[in-house]
């Protein structure tokens, strides 16, 4: 095929960021073991015969290496210093933006690559995202609240006519009061939880209690069956218990030990003392932004105004990490937690004018 200018520059670009993707998952493997470094540098060789095709039809104009596309020179960047699954989030979201699906230049083959590519990413993704769920929603969580609600009482106070010095007292009140409540929440919540899963895990009574059992007359049948095991299957698991069988006629019904799991399925509970420990201080390190400018002896309208932009400013980093790692915009979820925690802001600053208007 006959190439002109724009399709040479376009190959080329692709020949970069094939190249700058390829070294991404390299760097990323080089902090995995196992089965996770064989997946990333798979993916890494998959990239290296995308390479290779843009290679073979930019022949002679493949020219001087050229730089690769912003987004990928960010994720080579992390990859490299960082290695944790918010570059793999990236990656994700890159995979899912692919143009070759709508360029005539890719094979049906490369096209498909890609899409194989995001599921693989995103499977990888969530390992990490399921690793740090509890602990992280937590200090998500504790983060913008203490964002807005300190915010909003600061804005509330203010707007009620007091003094700049109530205000800020107000203000570590409300940030003491506010990170104490949520670390005691968050302990009381994933503790409850973790303790519900835990009485939901099948005992190993049936070990010890099969063979005493009246042939007859035995309910080991209802306990198969009360934990969701079909007749047949229920049936054919009590006559392994009792030693009537031994064939091994369905490897999923197989006369095993029920030995207790080696690791702790509820890791994405999280910890309680993690969820406490990142609620308190979370919500402290959001708390005190909308209070900075009263320490620091800002008074007024200004104080205000300058609290007020910090916060939105933390709201868009907090909403933008978690759409990071959803694996959604970044951007949209950035603004749509500045627009949640604005307008509770704005109604509570209504509230305290009209509250100070009436005590007045």
């Amino acid at each position: 095929m006959t190439a002109s200018p724009a399709d040479i520059k376009r190959w080329r670009q692709y020949l970069a960021d094939e190249r700058a993707e390829a070294a991404v998952y390299r760097d990323l493997a080089q902090n995995r073991e196992g089965e996770e470094r064989d997946i990333l540098l798979a993916l890494a060789e998959a990239e290296g015969r995308h390479e290779a095709h843009w290679l073979q039809l930019l022949g002679g104009h493949a020219g001087k290496p050229r730089p690769a596309s912003l987004r990928s020179q960010l994720l080579g960047f992390l990859a490299r210093h960082f290695g944790s699954v918010f570059v793999l989030a990236l990656a994700q979201r890159a995979e899912g933006r692919s143009p070759y699906a709508s360029d005539p230049s890719a094979t049906p083959a490369m096209v498909a690559d890609e899409q194989i590519h995001e599921e693989v990413v995103r499977g990888l993704a969530t390992r990490g995202r399921n690793r740090l769920a509890g602990t992280f929603r937590a200090a998500v969580f504790g983060a913008n609240d203490g964002l807005v609600s300190n915010l909003s009482l600061v804005m509330g106070m203010a707007a009620s006519g007091v003094g700049s010095h109530v205000v800020l007292l107000s203000g570590v009140a409300g940030l003491l009061a506010g990170a104490l409540s949520m670390g005691a929440g968050e302990f009381i919540s994933v503790r409850s939880q973790r303790e519900l899963l835990a009485a939901t895990q099948p005992t190993q009574i049936t070990l010890s209690a099969a063979p005493l059992l009246d042939i007859e007359h035995n309910e080991l049948l209802l306990v198969y069956l009360a934990r969701g095991m079909s007749r047949v299957a229920a049936e054919h698991r009590v006559a392994e218990r009792m030693g009537l069988l031994s064939c091994d006629c369905d490897p999923s019904l197989s006369l095993r030990p029920e030995l207790h799991e080696t690791h702790d399925k509820h890791e994405a509970v999280g910890t309680a003392w993690g969820a406490a420990a990142s609620s308190f201080c979370f919500f402290a390190s959001g708390a005190v932004v909308p209070i900075l400018p009263f320490l620091i002896g800002m008074t007024g309208v200004l104080a205000l105004t300058v609290s007020a932009v910090l916060v939105g400013l933390a709201l868009l980093v907090t909403g933008g990490v978690v759409g990071l790692l959803s694996g959604t915009s970044p951007t949209t979820r950035g603004f749509r937690q500045l627009a949640i925690g604005m307008t509770a802001a704005a109604v509570t600053y209504l509230l305290g004018m009209a509250f100070g208007a009436v005590v007045g």
